[in-house]
C-alpha cells in the first residue's frame, strides 16, 4: 500500500512538472511570435537611437560604397548654380581701357596705409613695423609663406631700420624680381592653321567674357577668329557668346543643347581650317575643380581638339582674383587636367586681392599673360609684371 501511494505522489509531481515546462515554453514561443510581428508591423518594436558616432560611421561608409555622380548630374548642379550667379555683362560699345593704377585701388589701399605711416619716422622702421609689412603682404593674398620670404629677404638686404622710402624700393625691385622671366604674349602655330585656343575655368570667372575681349585683342591686330561654342549645358553660354560674336565681328560654331562639347569643339577646328581661320577660341563649361567626372571630361576636351588639324598652342585658365588663395587650388588642379599654359585673372578692379597673381606664378610656374581691368571691351590688357607692382605699391610720391 505504501509502495502505491509513492509510485502515485511521485507521477502526480512528474506530470506537475511537465505541465509547467510546456506553460513556460508556450510563453516564450508567445514572445518571440510577437517580437516577430512588432518588427514587421512597426508597431510597437522600440526604435533604438543611433549614438552620434555611428551615424557619422555610417555616413562614411555609404559615401565610400556610392559610385560617383554622373557628369550629366554634376552638370545640373553646376547649371542651378550659374542660374544663381549674375550673368557677363556685355558692353554695348567699346571704352576707353581701365589703367591698372585705377583697377588696383583696393589692393593697393592697405599698401598706401603701411608706408604713409611710416613716411612720418626718420630714424628708420621699428620692429612692429617688420609685422605689418607682412601681415599687409598676406592680406593682398600673396600668401604667408610667400610674406615671410619677402620679409626675411628685404631685412637681409637692408638691415633692420631702413628708411620708408628705401623699403619702398627694395620691395618693389624684390616683387619685380619674383615674377617669372618669360614671354607672356600669347603663342600662335608658324606652321599648322588654326591655332586653338582652350579657355578654362570654375563657375563665373568671366570665361566667356574673356573669350569676346581675347577676340577683339586678335581682331584689331589682324587674325582671322573663330568661336566654338563648347559650353553646350548652359541655357544662356551659346546666346552670351553670340552677343560677344556680333561685337567683335567673328563667326560661331555651336551645336545642339547638351551636344557633347568635345565634339563640338573638333568640329569648329575643321571648320576653321576649311575656311581659313588663323584662330579658334574654344569656350568650355563652368567646372568646379572639385567635381571628378567633370574634370575628365575637360581631359577629353584637351585629347581631341589636339587630334584635330589645329594645333592646341594655349590652355588658358581664367581665375577671378577675388577668389584669392581658392585660385591656388584651381590652378592646381585644372594644370593637372588641361595642362595650363597660361593665365587670365580677372575682376582685378573689384579685388583686394591682387597678391594672388605672385603666389600663382611662383608656386606653379604658369605665367599670367592676361588680366581684366573692368567691364568694358577694351579692358583686358597683357600682363606687364613692372605696371603691376608698381600699381600695387603705389608711387614713390606717396612714400
Amino acid at each position: 500500500m505504501e509502495s502505491l501511494l509513492i509510485v502515485v505522489v511521485l507521477f502526480v509531481i512528474l506530470g506537475f512538472g511537465l505541465a509547467l515546462v510546456r506553460t513556460r515554453a508556450g510563453a516564450n514561443r508567445q514572445r518571440i511570435d510577437k517580437g516577430k510581428t512588432s518588427a514587421i508591423d512597426g508597431n510597437s518594436a522600440p526604435e533604438v537611437e543611433e549614438r552620434p558616432s555611428d551615424q557619422h560611421s555610417s555616413t562614411a561608409v555609404t559615401d565610400s560604397l556610392a559610385p560617383e555622380a554622373p557628369a550629366d548630374e554634376d552638370r545640373l548642379a553646376e547649371e542651378e548654380e550659374d542660374a544663381r550667379e549674375t550673368p557677363d555683362r556685355v558692353p554695348t560699345a567699346p571704352t576707353q581701357p581701365v589703367s591698372m593704377t585705377s583697377s588696383l585701388t583696393r589692393s593697393r589701399g592697405p599698401f598706401a596705409t603701411l608706408f604713409s605711416r611710416l613716411r612720418s619716422s626718420d630714424a628708420g622702421i621699428e620692429a612692429g613695423e617688420w609685422t605689418r609689412l607682412e601681415e599687409t603682404l598676406i592680406l593682398s593674398d600673396m600668401g604667408p609663406g610667400l610674406a615671410a620670404e619677402l620679409v626675411t629677404d628685404l631685412k637681409g638686404k637692408l638691415g633692420k631700420s631702413p628708411t620708408a622710402l628705401a623699403l619702398r624700393q627694395e620691395l618693389t625691385e624684390l616683387l619685380e624680381s619674383k615674377f617669372l622671366q618669360e614671354s607672356r604674349e600669347l603663342q600662335f602655330s608658324v606652321t599648322t592653321k588654326p591655332s586653338v585656343i582652350l579657355v578654362v575655368g570654375v563657375n563665373g570667372t568671366g570665361k566667356t567674357t574673356t573669350i569676346g575681349k581675347v577676340a577683339s585683342l586678335l581682331t584689331s591686330s589682324g587674325r582671322s577668329v573663330m568661336i566654338a561654342a563648347g559650353d553646350t549645358f548652359r541655357a544662356a553660354a551659346t546666346e552670351q557668346v553670340g552677343v560677344w560674336a556680333s561685337l567683335t565681328g567673328v563667326e560661331v560654331v555651336s551645336g545642339q543643347s547638351g551636344a557633347d562639347p568635345a565634339s563640338v569643339i573638333f568640329d569648329a577646328i575643321e571648320h576653321a581650317r576649311a575656311v581659313g581661320s588663323d584662330v579658334v577660341l574654344c569656350d568650355t563649361a563652368g567646372r568646379l575643380q572639385t567635381k571628378t567626372n567633370l574634370m575628365e571630361e575637360l581631359k577629353k576636351i584637351r585629347r581631341v581638339a589636339a587630334k584635330s588639324s589645329g594645333e592646341v598652342t594655349e590652355v588658358l585658365l581664367v581665375i577671378d582674383a577675388t577668389t584669392g588663395q581658392n585660385g591656388l587650388r584651381q590652378a592646381e588642379v585644372f594644370h593637372g587636367a588641361a595642362e595650363v599654359t597660361g593665365i587670365v585673372l580677372t575682376k582685378l578692379d573689384g579685388s583686394a586681392k591682387g597678391g594672388v597673381a605672385l603666389a600663382i606664378e611662383s608656386q606653379f610656374g604658369i605665367p599670367i599673360k592676361l588680366v581684366g581691368l573692368g567691364e568694358g571691351l577694351l579692358d583686358l590688357a597683357p600682363f606687364d609684371p613692372q605696371a603691376f607692382v608698381g600699381a600695387l605699391i603705389g608711387e614713390e610720391s606717396d612714400v
